[in-house]
């Protein structure tokens, strides 16, 4: 247990969120409202029946859940409200700046328009600055889809770049290698738009999925990756290049009992930007201070460490030099003050 960080700690800390993704904040009480409003059979009348859903040890049975769940969203208004609930969280947990990802093919393959999901997001995130919060969207590829499908997402995105920061790469990566998708990447990049992906914890191929990533796709952060410890030469390689590595403990803990806390921290020691995040919190029972002290408390991390993690969380965000240097000033603040 920490002696030296308490949650009223983590939760005042500045902070940035880069791995969040906006349908995993989906709670109970707005799926139950959006059925209802949107006339949408979801075979659930109660928080305790939504809850009881929940099960999964796994990301394929993760999966099962998390996509049905998306079919209360049905228009711009779904989408704005289920991302200024998250934001109006994001606020009580001084999150300064976000980076949301989102994930249109869930939606544009049910016959949601590309337009509905990202006007609805982005106005969200024009609003959030009432609540003191910088937010930005980046948009993913489902790389159980079709790299095709990816083809005709990207080509369907560009119209609406000034609305979106970069794009990423989610969903069920088995037999999904990155390298799926190196021409959209490709793409993506020439079009100005920042890259990342997620290489998922304990995947058969996870070395490899991590390598191909860094080394051929050129991402600037990688999502969740933490097996990367197990090769040096790519511990090296992403230190060595400041790449950001994004880790969601509480998430992670539904997969690993270790919350991989541990390699979290030797990432730490070889001076690795990784950071702490909440990906789906909805589904996770946790926010992002949730996630700050769950891995501080069981491996008792110093105040040093988690400012540490804090840090990077700005230092690898892709906002301005500038930007970034006013909000390590106010962590600073904020740690000199507590």
């Amino acid at each position: 247990m920490s002696t030296e960080v308490t949650p009223a700690f983590t939760q005042g800390l500045p902070k940035a969120e880069l791995h969040l993704h906006i349908e995993g904040t989906l709670e109970p009480e707005l799926k139950l409202k959006l059925a209802k409003r949107n006339h949408v059979d979801i075979g659930q009348s109660s928080i305790e029946d939504v809850r009881a859903t929940y099960q999964y040890d796994d990301l394929a049975s993760f999966l099962a859940v998390y996509y049905p769940a998306m079919n209360v969203l049905q228009h711009e208004q779904d989408f704005y409200d289920l991302a200024f609930d998250y934001l109006k969280r994001a606020a009580k947990n001084h999150i300064r700046h976000v980076e949301i990802f989102f994930d249109p093919q869930a939606h544009t393959s049910r016959g949601i328009a590309f337009e509905t999901v990202i006007n609805g997001l982005y106005r969200a995130t024009v609003d959030a600055r009432a609540l003191n919060i910088d937010a930005t969207l980046i948009m993913c590829f489902l790389r159980d889809f079709s790299k095709e499908s990816a083809r005709k997402t990207l080509e369907e995105a560009l119209p609406y770049k000034d609305k979106f920061v970069g794009i990423g790469l989610d969903s069920d990566e088995h037999n999904n290698p990155p390298l799926k998708f190196a021409r959209q990447y490709e793409d993506a990049a020439a079009a100005g738009l920042h890259l990342t992906a997620h290489c998922d914890i304990d995947q058969k191929d996870s070395i490899e999925h991590i390598r191909q990533a860094l080394e051929i796709m050129g991402v600037e952060r990688l999502d969740h990756g933490t097996n990367i410890v197990e090769d040096p030469d790519l511990v090296d390689f992403v230190a060595n290049h400041n790449i950001g590595m994004t880790s969601c403990p509480l998430s992670n803990a539904f997969v690993s009992p270790e919350m991989k806390g541990k390699e979290v921290l030797e990432l730490l020691a070889k001076d690795v930007k990784v950071s702490i995040h909440s990906d789906d919190p909805a589904y996770f029972g946790g926010y992002i201070s949730d996630n700050y002290y769950a891995i501080a408390d069981k491996f008792n991390l110093t105040k040093d460490q988690v400012v540490r993690l804090a840090k990077n969380s700005f230092e690898t965000s892709w906002i301005s030099d500038e930007a970034k240097a006013l909000y390590l000033a106010e962590i600073d603040d904020y740690v000199a003050a507590n």
